[in-house]
């Protein structure tokens, strides 16, 4: 949500329909400037007379390689995440201030980058702090608790073919693809993720979606919303600070010193079924996920050599073969990696 160093232009006329419907704004010619929507989404600061607001279009088919394609729909769910987030805890989230379903135009509180930092920008510096670690995982378990203890909500996040179409395909089953003898494993580890159905998930739980303000995070770009299994965004999340250890060697003990953080942190918030069944489900599930970004539709940037990658897929394999039941595993497993 950050802009770039670029004036204000007219923005695309599917923005300015959008914000009109929306009553947002009036007859005036809108102007504002492109932010980094990574690969899924057209992202706008739009300057409103009621001041700056971001504005976010879902794209059809993704910015990657890969043919790999998703509803443009996911954007209103997006906006009931957000919603849900804060109200579960207060400032976790952006404030929606209007969503357009027809057009698929998701409009936002506009977040200064002076008062939020991205998450991501940190851990490439080598800021690793625990504090920002645990309060994510605290952030995560207090959405996952409150939804939970409200199932009514499914209802209103009944995503699967979107889930599966953004996350479980590009990620498990597309590396199943590359890695044959690896199949039935990931292929289970689809089924179980499908079939433990607890809460609400935001589903890219990463640091480039999280800013760091005074008064804690702020989970960004819930397009993957979907009811059902938690595990999933404890796995996705602690999966970027292994792999950030190859990004910024340099800071590979505070990187798994946060693992251990926020790992510890969302687990003692944990109320909704016992913590050993959802940490050996997220500890199943995170060897997969690891492969995934180095072998499926979405590969990390920052791992561009093969020496990189064939760690990572070493690690995986074993850990894909042998199921760890406890993150503590995987962190030690890639620990003993890093350190041959």
């Amino acid at each position: 949500m950050h802009a770039m160093a670029e004036p204000n232009v007219p923005i695309p006329p599917e923005f300015a329909q959008a914000l009109r419907d929306l009553g947002l704004a009036g007859s005036e010619e809108l102007v504002g400037i492109a932010l980094g929507g990574g690969v899924s989404s057209d992202i706008w600061r739009i300057e409103t007379k009621q001041g700056p607001v971001c504005a976010k279009r879902a794209l059809p088919k993704l910015r990657v390689a890969a043919d790999w394609r998703a509803p443009i729909e996911r954007n209103r769910f997006e906006a009931r995440w957000m919603q849900v987030a804060n109200a579960a805890a207060p400032g976790s989230a952006p404030q929606v201030l209007g969503q357009h379903a027809a057009l698929g135009v998701l409009v936002m509180r506009y977040l200064p980058p002076g008062a939020y930092r991205l998450w991501k920008d940190q851990l490439r510096q080598g800021e690793a702090d625990a504090r920002t670690a645990r309060a994510v995982g605290r952030t995560l378990a207090a959405i996952h608790a409150y939804s939970a203890a409200r199932p009514e909500l499914a209802g209103e996040f009944d995503t699967d073919p979107i889930f599966f179409d953004i996350r479980l395909e590009p990620y498990l089953l597309a590396t199943a693809r590359r890695h044959p003898e690896l199949e039935p494993a990931l292929q289970a580890l689809v089924r179980q993720t499908q079939t433990h159905k607890h809460a609400l998930v935001h589903g890219d739980v990463s640091p480039k979606n999280i800013l760091v303000g005074a008064d804690g995070p702020v989970l960004l770009d819930a397009e993957c919303a979907w009811w059902g299994d938690p595990a999933f965004d404890i796995a996705f999340c602690l999966n970027h600070l292994l792999l950030k250890c190859l990004w910024n060697p340099a800071a590979r003990a505070a990187f798994l010193d946060s693992f251990g953080a926020l790992a510890g942190a969302y687990f003692a918030g944990v109320q909704w079924e016992p913590a050993a069944a959802l940490e050996q489900r997220a500890s199943a599930l995170l060897p997969g996920l690891f492969l995934a970004r180095v072998d499926g539709k979405s590969p990390v940037e920052y791992i561009d050599s093969d020496m990189q990658r064939d760690a990572v897929r070493r690690v995986a394999r074993a850990l894909l073969r042998q199921p760890p039941s406890r993150l503590a595993d995987v962190a030690d497993a890639w620990r003993e990696e890093l350190e041959r």
